[in-house]
């Protein structure tokens, strides 16, 4: 026992004793322990107050001893309530005094485990598998602590064994394990002695039997579709309230399949005065007051059975978790908002947004509220002079283009334990300002143009997009027409100022104009507005529109024709003369072959077809004729090729005769067709030279400013003399190139991202020997 006391009006004394004890046993010395004189308490009287709830104790009046009055029975008085207190009020008169007493009644080990019957009787299927679970009745002990049941203990059995679940409160839950499967033609009953324990010193236990009748029935239980079905509510929810509904599977048909649901046989009564169950649905409904103060959770065994005629069933524990509330939640109540239907994102930080207010009928603590809102928004409350109203202001820039639209969720929780809250979502729209420029999907822009194009039709499209919307982000495009950079091309140009695009009002010319440049600017219709240019760079691609144009022979009348003297005792193989040609196309649109058209005696005299040079076949005979006439063919490699021909007079002429006229009209004609060759070759190399050197920069650049992963191996083209045109070669993987100059040809494919004068060639490698000199 334990007491502790003090002067004046008020005391209180605290004691101990265990139940069961004998009527007169003393409990305490209360005037001893308020430290009162034993003469002095004659005089003034000492007893417990009339009309006090508790007969059990009684005090003597002269020496303030607290006596056991009667028999107390620890489990009738408190039932099992932890700890088990009775208190009492006792007056000492004269003057008066009051002295609170507290007597705590100590448990003992005087009950016994004892199952509500002595026979317990379980239908089991021999399709069960081994693991299966079933509950088994749960013995009483009204003792308490280390005195309540702290076991079960199952007989010998191969096929099952015992588990026990915790429940708390002293209650602990035995559940029968089949440990293998049952074999019904084997053994068609099992009889078990279940054993209950409890704590003392000696234990006391209780027994019962468990009979299990194996039976032959359909093959698969009820599957729950969890393992545990768990639920908070709030205490007094209203009766008929939903609290959870448990679903179970069945994969049989027909009636085996149809389930009910129930709770579990061995279901407090008192929980079932509380839930119901609904048998078809599985909804578990409330059926009485939920008080938190007398229980905080519930756990309710819930049991599935199908129709079959031996229904198999299945168990499930449903938790159910009570939480306390106070009476009122707070509630939020949006004041007014600074803006109609959005805010600007240019809006400064500080600016208001909404005035908020909140209320809670609760007083004190539980009507003290706190507001809240997430932190990952650019948005803020702060608190307003006015008691509960807070200001939603923004606290960071804002960016349309990466939100628009938030929906902010306020949060208000009262001071309460536990503290009830409320959320309210308030929608902010974020306007657009114009603070993005236009954007073009390419900077710059490289295109290829087609000589030849028809004037009007459309060329090539350039596009640029806005982060905007509406009005600032509608693009409209311009060409910059300005002369004084050498932008004149762009004069011949023309853009929709819609959708980009671009529209050639004349045909280009390649031998004029092979490259140009100019700028285009994409302006967004917003105020002010913004705006951005791209460079677009045109390449114009060569067409096979030009013939080849005979340098050699040429007449004084302009024809092409010319006459070669030559001495009849020439040898076979004796260069004759030689014709010269150029085209004005480049690649394989200028490159020029040459073939005999016409002749009087095909056995006298050849004509190479790429370098143009007439020879003798054969030693000339008494019997040839004197005059021979040549029709030379020469053509270009265009795809649809373009040709020319030119016509020479061959006159065999004695050997004096042919000296002396050969030293004459030599001078003459080399004067004559070294000025014109010199001439033409001045102007076509001088032009192809510098194509080609702008060619070779431009390739070089966009090689830099493109990774690759190959190396190229250069290949310098064998040069002859039958055209003016100029080429290198080189080879990439499994592809071979051709740089040209200064056009190239029209029915070659040109690389993605290369220069308009890289043509990808055929491997010639395994092609003839005229191809492969190429």
């Amino acid at each position: 026992k334990s007491g502790c006391g003090n002067s004046g009006a008020y005391a209180q004394i605290r004691y101990s004793i265990s139940e069961e004890v004998q009527d007169g046993t003393v409990v305490g010395n209360i005037a001893k322990d308020l430290g009162l004189d034993k003469s002095a308490l004659k005089d003034r009287g000492y007893r417990i107050v009339a009309g006090s709830t508790e007969p059990l104790f009684q005090v003597n009046q002269h020496d303030g001893i607290l006596y056991v009055k009667g028999r107390i029975d620890r489990e009738e008085v408190c039932e099992r309530s932890s700890p088990c207190m009775i208190s009492l009020k006792t007056v000492l008169e004269n003057p008066l005094e009051i002295h609170y007493v507290s007597v705590e009644i100590a448990d003992i080990n005087d009950h016994s485990p004892d199952f509500p019957e002595k026979e317990k009787r379980l239908e089991i299927s021999e399709s069960a598998l081994a693991g299966a679970r079933f509950q088994l009745q749960t013995a009483r002990d009204p003792d308490i602590g280390q005195f309540s049941i702290q076991q079960y203990k199952l007989s010998h059995s191969e096929y099952f064994r015992v588990e026990v679940k915790d429940r708390g409160e002293d209650r602990k839950v035995p559940f029968l394990v089949l440990q293998k499967q049952l074999d019904r033609e084997t053994a068609g009953k099992h009889k078990l002695r279940l054993t209950a324990i409890d704590g003392g010193k000696p234990a006391k236990s209780g027994d019962t039997e468990v009979i299990v009748d194996v039976l032959d029935v359909n093959d698969n239980s009820p599957v729950f579709t969890k393992e545990l079905y768990s639920v908070t509510i709030r205490e007094n929810v209203p009766v008929g309230t939903v609290v959870i509904q448990v679903n179970a599977t069945d994969l049989d048909q027909g009636a085996n399949c149809e389930i009910i649901y129930s709770f579990g046989k061995e279901v407090d009564s008192k929980l079932m005065d509380l839930f119901g169950i609904d048998a078809n649905t599985g909804e578990i409904q409330v059926k009485g007051p939920i008080d938190f103060e007398k229980s905080k959770s519930y756990e309710i065994d819930i049991q599935a059975s199908d129709k079959g005629p031996v229904p198999l069933t299945s168990d499930r524990s449903v938790l159910i978790t009570v939480t306390d509330v106070n009476d009122n939640a707070p509630e939020i109540e949006i004041e007014v908002t600074s803006f109609s239907s959005s805010i600007p994102e240019d809006s400064r930080p500080g600016t208001t947004v909404a005035l908020i207010s909140v209320n809670d009928l609760d007083s004190g603590l539980n009507g003290k509220v706190i507001c809240s809102i997430e932190e990952d928004v650019p948005f803020a409350l702060s608190p307003s002079v006015k008691d509960k109203m807070f200001s939603l202001v923004t606290k960071s820039p804002l960016d349309r283009e990466k939100q628009s639209h938030y929906d902010l969720t306020i949060t208000a929780k009262d001071a309460g334990q536990p503290p009830l809250s409320s959320e309210k979502t308030i929608s902010v729209v974020v306007s657009d300002v114009n603070d993005n420029t236009p954007e073009f999907l390419l900077s710059p822009y490289t295109f290829y143009v087609t000589e030849n194009n028809e004037p009007g039709a459309s060329v090539f499209l350039v596009k640029a997009s806005d982060r905007d919307e509406n009005e600032n982000a509608h693009i409209s495009y311009h060409i910059v027409r300005d002369v004084r950079e050498g932008n004149k091309m762009a004069s011949f140009l023309n853009i929709n100022s819609e959708n980009g695009d671009i529209v050639a009002l004349t045909s280009f010319d390649f031998e004029t104009v092979k490259t140009f440049q100019f700028h285009v600017v994409a302006t967004d219709s917003g105020t002010p507005s913004l705006s951005s240019n791209v460079t677009v760079n045109v390449f114009i691609l060569d067409q096979n529109d030009n013939p080849p144009v005979i340098l050699y022979p040429l007449s004084s009348n302009g024809s092409a024709e010319g006459v070669e003297e030559i001495p009849r005792n020439v040898n076979a193989g004796h260069l004759v003369t030689k014709v010269r040609a150029y085209d004005p196309d480049i690649g394989y649109n200028g490159w020029l072959l040459f073939s005999l058209q016409e002749h009087t005696d095909h056995s006298l005299f050849g004509l190479d077809r790429y370098t143009g040079q007439i020879r003798t076949l054969r030693s000339f005979t008494e019997t040839d004729e004197a005059e021979h006439k040549l029709v030379i063919l020469v053509k270009d490699n265009g795809n649809v090729s373009l040709s020319a021909t030119a016509t020479v007079v061959v006159k065999l002429v004695e050997p004096k005769e042919a000296f002396a006229a050969s030293d004459v009209k030599s001078a003459a004609k080399k004067d004559d067709e070294d000025t014109n060759v010199t001439f033409y070759l001045m102007i076509t190399l001088g032009s192809v030279s510098v194509l080609f050197l702008i060619s070779i920069i431009v390739l070089i650049a966009m090689q830099c400013s493109k990774s690759t992963d190959y190396t190229s191996k250069y290949l310098q083209e064998a040069n002859y003399d039958g055209t003016l045109c100029h080429s290198i070669q080189y080879r990439s993987g499994d592809k071979r190139y051709m740089l040209v100059g200064p056009r190239m040809s029209t029915g070659s494919t040109i690389v993605p991202g290369s220069h308009a004068n890289t043509l990808v060639l055929p491997d010639r490698r395994r092609m003839s020997e005229e191809v492969g000199q190429i």
